[in-house]
């Protein structure tokens, strides 16, 4: 019974989630045009009121999720998804508030981890639309069905990784390893201008060697008929790409918000609702990136801790160390990167 009520809300948000997105392609945006710096804030400030009313419906039925009716119920439930969370065992409304706090924490926190790791896929879109010459009037609906894919690739690695997660619990080692590694990375590699040209990429070889793709955009078309036959054009194999750029992403972003909570619907939603921001704060960020140079530091940081936490959470779960640290730690982080961005400015040579 459980499991078909979390089915169902799951089902529930995700189709509200999808109406929206296609009401903004089909109704609102149904017309290929540049995105201004004016429309981009307005969509971002509504995708992130959208994320921050779902923490406020955590806050305050959070029970929901999981159909949670019963002391015995909420217990079960806290020792699947949160071992360290200690509630009181014999006042229910008590163990109930506490539920529900401590899920909305592990919600927003992991939000803002996919939020700002985001930020490094949103560059590396920038690119491939870049090397590949999209027309900007076009970004719109590219990232549209590249968010749509992420969406239903992102909820199959979620609910898999959870289940293994449930049965191989040595697998958050791997994770957490992955992650210090990649924020290394990340770290040692900030002040690189380094690009791959995606017209290189094997995938694009792939589809050319193996489709009929033709050597012009047609319009914003992702397919043409010609001679009776269908074409792909250069803006599927774009998307193509996004998608699989998104997919390595996923395995930064993931793991990282498993860091926060083992609850693959809160995962799930974190990363939902951080991804359908992307597309606005894509368009946002491509005119005020130049800014916020010591955001890459911030992001390896950011890719460190949440590792470290993955490989030493049984001793913080053993010192009951809480999901607000965690928040407190991200949300400084966050804003050291941009405060020191704008009062320490990126020199005229280090820019060149």
């Amino acid at each position: 019974m459980e499991t078909d009520y979390a089915i169902w809300y799951f089902i529930s948000f995700t189709v509200a989630i999808l109406a929206l997105l296609l009401l903004d392609l089909t109704v609102i945006g149904r017309k290929s045009h540049v995105i201004s710096f004016r429309e981009s804030l307005r969509w971002t400030a509504v995708w992130v009121s959208l994320a921050l009313a779902f923490y406020f419906f955590l806050l305050f039925h959070a029970e929901k999720l999981h159909g949670i009716q019963s002391m015995e119920h909420l217990l079960a439930v806290a020792r699947q998804y949160a071992p360290s969370l200690k509630l009181p065992e014999n006042d229910f409304p008590a163990a109930l508030t506490a539920y529900r706090k401590n899920l909305a924490l592990e919600y927003i926190t992991g939000y803002l981890i996919e939020y700002s790791l985001s930020i490094d896929n949103i560059f590396v879109i920038m690119m491939i639309l870049s090397s590949f010459s999209v027309k900007e009037k076009f970004y719109k609906k590219i990232l549209f069905w590249g968010i749509l894919g992420a969406i239903l690739l992102r909820a199959v690695f979620i609910f898999v990784g959870s289940a293994l997660i449930q049965h191989f619990e040595w697998i958050l080692y791997l994770f957490g390893a992955f992650l210090v590694y990649s924020g290394i990375k990340v770290f040692l590699k900030r002040n690189s201008k380094e690009k791959t040209e995606p017209q290189n990429h094997w995938l694009v070889r792939w589809f050319s060697s193996h489709f009929r793709v033709i050597k012009r955009y047609v319009q914003g078309n992702f397919f043409v008929r010609k001679e009776n036959k269908l074409y792909i054009t250069p803006l599927f194999v774009v998307l193509i790409l996004i998608e699989f750029t998104d997919l390595i992403f996923a395995f930064d972003s993931i793991p990282a918000v498993f860091a926060v909570t083992r609850d693959p619907f809160i995962v799930f939603f974190s990363n939902i609702f951080a991804i359908i921001g992307l597309r606005s704060l894509f368009f946002l960020l491509s005119r005020i990136v130049s800014m916020f140079h010591y955001l890459k530091v911030g992001i390896a940081v950011l890719l460190c801790f949440v590792g470290f936490k993955l490989l030493f959470h049984t001793w913080l779960e053993h010192i009951g160390f809480r999901t607000e640290y965690s928040l407190l730690f991200i949300v400084t982080i966050l804003l050291l990167s941009i405060l020191l961005s704008v009062f320490f400015p990126e020199s005229e040579k280090a820019k060149h």
